[in-house]
C-alpha cells in the first residue's frame, strides 16, 4: 500500500519546493514516487522547470509528477455528473461554452484531488504519493470533503433517487425538464464511495503523514496554530512540522541582524508551541530553488540520512476511554483552540463538534450508542467528553 505524504501551509511559506524536494530524494533512495499537486495555481512544474501535465509525467528515475486539470478531471472522473449539469444549463437557455464552465462546480477541484489519489493508491504503481496542497485553507475544505460528502450520501441522497424514480415518468411525459438517470445516481454513488475510502486512508497514520511547513514569523505562526487544530478536529495525522526558510547565524550581523534576532524568537515559539511533534529546520538558500540540482539540495539540508517516506511521530488523535462506573470518554486532541470556540451537538449515533468556522460530524462506535453527554472540558489542548451510563431503552 501506497505511502502518502501531504504538504500544507500558509501561502508563500515554500512547500511546493519541500514537496518536490521530498519526493525527489525518496526518489534516489529507491521509492517509486509521485508529487502531485492539488492546488488551483500550480507551480510544481516550475519548482523542477519541467512541463507537467494531467496525466503523471516521467521527472526522474522512479520519480513521476502531475498537476490536477480540473476539466480534464471532470471528463474523466465523473462523465455521467458533468453530463446531467451540461442537459440542466442547456435546458436553461446556455450556450454550450457558458454551460461547460458552470458544469465544473465549486469543490470539484477538491473532489478531483482525492479521486487522482483514490486512483494512484488503487494502481499499486507507486510506494511514496507526495501531496503538494493548496493553502491551509483551501486544504481544510479539501481535507472536509468526505465528512461533507457522508452526510449527504446518507442523509439526502436515498431519498432523493426515491423521489427521482417516482417522478421521472411523470415528468417526462409531460415537461422536458432533464430528470437524472439511474445511471447520474450510480455514478454519484461510486464518488462518493471513493471519497469515503480514500478518507480512511488518510485519516490512517500508518499509511499518511500530514507535514506542516511554516516560516518563523509571527503570522504564519498563529495560522499553522489553527490549522494544527483543524487537522486533528478531522482526524488527519500530522508527523512533523517544517520550519523553513531559517537564516544563518553569519546573517546575525549588519543589515539582517534584526530579523534573526526576531526568528530566533519565533523558533523557540514554535518548538514549545507545537511539542511534542518534530520541528525540521531548513536554511534560508541564496538562492531561488529551482531545478533538480538545487531540489536535491534542499531535500538533503531537509532530511539528512533519514528516509524522507518514515514516519516521524506517532502519537493518537482519539482515544476512547471506559471508566469502572459505566461511563465512557472521549478525548480529542485539539491543539490552541479556545474553550469559547468550541461548540457540541450529539444527536442519535453522531456528535457535531464545531471549533471556530470548522464543523465536523463523527459518526460515535457502538459503545456510545445510547449514552448521553454529561460534561466536557478543553484542558491543555485536548477535549475531555464525558457520557453517562448507558440508557434502559436507548
Amino acid at each position: 500500500m501506497a505511502r502518502i505524504l501531504l504538504f500544507t501551509g500558509k501561502g508563500g511559506v515554500g512547500k511546493t519546493s519541500l514537496a518536490a524536494a521530498t519526493a525527489l530524494r525518496a526518489a534516489r533512495r529507491g521509492h517509486r514516487t509521485l508529487v502531485i499537486s492539488t492546488d488551483a495555481a500550480h507551480n510544481l512544474a516550475d519548482v523542477f522547470a519541467q512541463p507537467l501535465g494531467p496525466e503523471p509525467t516521467r521527472l526522474a528515475p522512479n520519480l513521476e509528477g502531475q498537476e490536477i486539470d480540473v476539466y480534464y478531471s471532470v471528463e474523466k472522473h465523473w462523465g455521467k455528473l458533468r453530463d446531467y449539469l451540461l442537459q440542466v444549463f442547456r435546458w436553461r437557455g446556455m450556450d454550450d461554452v457558458f454551460a461547460e464552465e458552470m458544469s465544473v462546480l465549486p469543490g470539484m477541484e477538491e473532489v478531483a484531488g482525492f479521486l487522482w489519489v483514490h486512483e494512484h493508491v488503487e494502481s499499486g504503481r507507486y510506494d511514496l504519493i507526495v501531496i503538494d496542497a493548496a493553502p491551509t485553507g483551501e486544504t481544510l475544505r479539501f481535507l472536509s470533503l468526505p465528512d461533507v460528502g457522508r452526510w449527504w450520501m446518507e442523509k439526502f441522497f436515498p431519498i432523493q433517487r426515491r423521489v427521482a424514480r417516482v417522478l421521472r415518468p411523470a415528468v417526462q411525459a409531460v415537461s422536458d425538464i432533464p430528470v437524472p438517470q439511474e445511471a447520474t445516481y450510480d455514478a454519484a454513488e461510486r464518488l462518493f464511495r471513493q471519497l469515503d475510502a480514500i478518507h480512511q486512508r488518510f485519516t490512517d497514520p500508518e499509511t499518511t503523514s500530514v507535514r506542516l511547513v511554516v516560516n518563523p514569523e509571527a503570522v504564519v505562526i498563529q495560522e499553522s496554530q489553527r490549522t494544527l487544530t483543524y487537522l486533528h478536529l478531522f482526524g488527519y495525522p500530522v508527523d512533523a512540522v517544517i520550519v523553513n526558510r531559517v537564516l544563518p547565524e553569519e546573517a546575525g550581523r549588519g543589515y539582517f541582524a534584526a530579523m534573526r534576532e526576531a526568528q530566533a524568537g519565533h523558533l523557540e515559539r514554535i518548538r514549545e508551541a507545537f511539542a511534542p511533534l518534530p520541528i525540521l529546520e531548513v536554511p534560508h538558500f541564496p538562492e531561488e530553488v529551482l531545478g533538480r540540482e538545487r531540489l536535491e539540495r534542499l531535500g538533503e539540508a531537509l532530511y539528512g540520512e533519514r528516509d524522507p517516506a518514515e514516519r516521524f511521530f506517532r502519537g493518537e488523535v482519539f482515544r476512547v476511554r471506559t471508566e469502572d462506573d459505566g461511563r465512557v470518554a472521549l478525548e480529542l486532541k485539539l491543539p490552541f483552540a479556545r474553550r469559547e470556540q468550541v461548540d457540541l451537538l450529539h444527536r442519535g449515533h453522531e456528535l457535531r463538534i464545531q471549533v471556530g468556522s470548522y464543523r465536523r460530524n463523527l459518526h460515535l462506535p457502538r459503545i456510545f450508542y445510547g449514552r448521553a453527554i454529561e460534561r466536557a472540558r478543553l484542558e491543555s489542548g485536548e477535549l475531555h467528553i464525558v457520557f453517562g451510563p448507558r440508557e434502559e431503552n436507548p
